[in-house]
């Protein structure tokens, strides 16, 4: 299976899957590892098209803002809750997203 050139990606919804879906699949299967891979995952692919479409400086601030969001989460959710916090982070990261990378 193809993948989509880069340039045709748009990463808001990429991050939102990672961010989301890995942690519902690290809580809904009680496997922390198997919802990291989800996150990573979708991370290298919004990485490539960051890359491809803004250079490594953008890519480095947006790939900072995907993995702090991440780790932000577990302190952020002991003060809102646990889905709060994720939905929280992951508007960031996808804001982000789409301001530094997917409007055009």
């Amino acid at each position: 299976m193809p993948l989509t050139p880069a340039a045709n990606v748009s990463t808001a919804p990429l991050v939102s899957l990672g961010l989301l879906g890995g942690y519902l699949t690290a809580r809904e299967t009680g496997i922390r590892p198997l919802g990291g891979l989800v996150l990573g995952l979708a991370g290298v692919y919004a990485g490539r098209t960051w890359l491809a479409k803004r250079g490594p400086a953008v890519t480095g601030v947006l790939s900072a803002v995907y993995v702090l969001g991440f780790g932000a989460s577990h302190p952020l959710a002991k003060r809102i809750g646990a889905w709060p916090s994720v939905l929280t982070v992951t508007a960031a990261s996808a804001a982000a997203s789409w301001a530094l990378s997917d409007r055009d």
